[in-house]
């Protein structure tokens, strides 16, 4: 890790400055699979997993009995641990759904909003090194408690042409049955655009390498929506002389081993924190299965020494990290002072991995410093909010001279008319 101690102000923006993949060499090759993709449909798929995956498909699509029987192998503990998640999310998101509330603005208007789910949905699940069979249940917990019509579910085939039983059995648990095996751009297109197989859905979902991320980017100009901006994940740990030096190291290596590009920061309030720390992640490493991704995660990442509370603060701030851990004196009070993260995670017994896999919030977030305006999945995510008004005779009358003034006032005398011939009628029949 690089130490940089108490840096002056004007210097954090460089200091904290992620590295910057430039996507634009990706975009022509992007563009071109999605455009065969929305032309010939499920062939481009077939052949682009061919290419891509050296996996030869004669169907896209998985049946029910081939899901139940990818599922079936799974570990029975593996199996107990989506269940025991499966219920924490549940538990967590189903306190999200609002109530209609009709608000009386003025006598006579009534006023409501409404939450309706999104009708079609498409989620993309990473399948590759580390399947991410966690985000099926973070993504597709929310859309079923949202109502969402049609769920898809997207996520590349082994060399057998099939799927990771634990993704097949978490997508089983929570009611998922569309699910193809199509990875990367391929998978983004079909759901984008539709084939003969996959329906196209009004909005996607999920991580990805940086091409599902250019292709995510670039279907959003053909009218589908997307979660969030994406980029590499990250974690920023704050800690003080009351955190644990080895719960420090464990939790940068757990987001360092998502891969090489994944970010990592270490705010401490004094150099002997850091030294405890590094002489942790160099034991830890030696027993990491990903140890080179980790290595090459580390190599690029940042321990930042800043002695005053405040000045710290204001740097994580800065960041908008998308996991923050406080391992600090009064976490708790401090957390209510953080105003841009994804998720924070706080005291030294709160790790990041618990609420990437079983706590029950949304381990979906905004990267790259998009945490400053950008939420991390909800259910809010999977509905779209729809305003109502209903006006009685009495509300009309009462608004009517307030709307007819100001449609006059810009000029738009239909506006008024609008109201005005309402206003007539009910004073011709009283």
């Amino acid at each position: 890790m690089n130490l940089v101690i108490n840096p002056p102000k004007k210097e954090w923006s460089e200091i904290i400055q992620r590295p910057v993949f430039d996507a634009k060499s990706l975009m022509p090759m992007v563009q071109e699979v999605l455009n065969a993709i929305q032309e010939k449909g499920d062939q481009a798929v077939k052949d682009y997993t061919l290419s891509f995956d050296q996996v030869n498909l004669s169907s896209i699509q998985l049946n029910e009995d081939q899901i139940n029987q990818i599922a079936s192998t799974l570990d029975s503990h593996v199996k107990k641990a989506i269940e025991v998640a499966k219920i924490n999310i549940e538990k967590f998101h189903q306190t999200q759904l609002q109530k209609v509330e009709k608000i009386e603005t003025m006598p006579g208007v009534w006023c409501w909003r409404k939450s309706i789910g999104i009708e079609k949905v498409g989620m993309y699940i990473p399948g590759g090194t580390a399947p991410l069979f966690s985000t099926v249940l973070m993504l597709g917990i929310p859309a079923s408690i949202a109502g969402c019509k049609e769920i898809i579910l997207c996520t590349p085939p082994n060399k057998d042409g099939k799927i990771d039983a634990a993704i097949a059995y978490a997508a089983q648990l929570i009611g998922i049955k569309n699910i193809y095996t199509i990875g990367g751009v391929q998978a983004i297109g079909a759901m984008a655009f539709g084939t003969e197989s996959v329906p196209k859905v009004y909005k996607i979902f999920g991580p990805g390498n940086q091409y599902v991320t250019a292709a995510k980017q670039l279907v959003q100009q053909y009218g589908t929506a997307i979660d969030m901006p994406a980029g590499p994940s990250e974690v920023c740990v704050w800690a003080d002389e009351t955190a644990i030096p080895s719960f420090v190291a464990a939790d940068l290596l757990s987001q360092a081993e998502h891969g090489a590009d994944s970010q990592v920061l270490l705010v401490a309030s004094e150099e002997k924190i850091v030294e405890q720390v590094k002489q942790a992640l160099n034991e830890q490493l030696l027993l990491l299965p990903r140890k080179d991704f980790a290595e090459k995660a580390l190599a690029n990442s940042k321990a930042i020494v800043i002695h005053e509370t405040e000045q710290a603060l204001a740097l994580i701030n800065e960041y908008a990290p998308e996991h923050l851990i406080l391992s600090i004196q009064q976490a708790e009070m401090m957390a209510e002072k953080v105003w841009n993260a994804g998720s924070v995670f706080i005291g030294n017994y709160s790790p990041e991995s618990v609420g990437d896999y079983a706590s029950g919030t949304n381990h979906t977030l905004p990267t790259n410093g998009y945490a400053k305006a950008y939420s991390g999945v909800s259910v809010d995510s999977f509905v779209k909010k729809i305003t109502f008004q209903q006006l009685t005779e009495r509300g009309l009358t009462n608004i009517a001279q307030t709307v007819m003034d100001m449609a006059k006032a810009e000029s738009l005398d239909a506006h008024s008319k609008a109201v005005q011939i309402r206003v007539d009628h009910i004073n011709n029949n009283k």
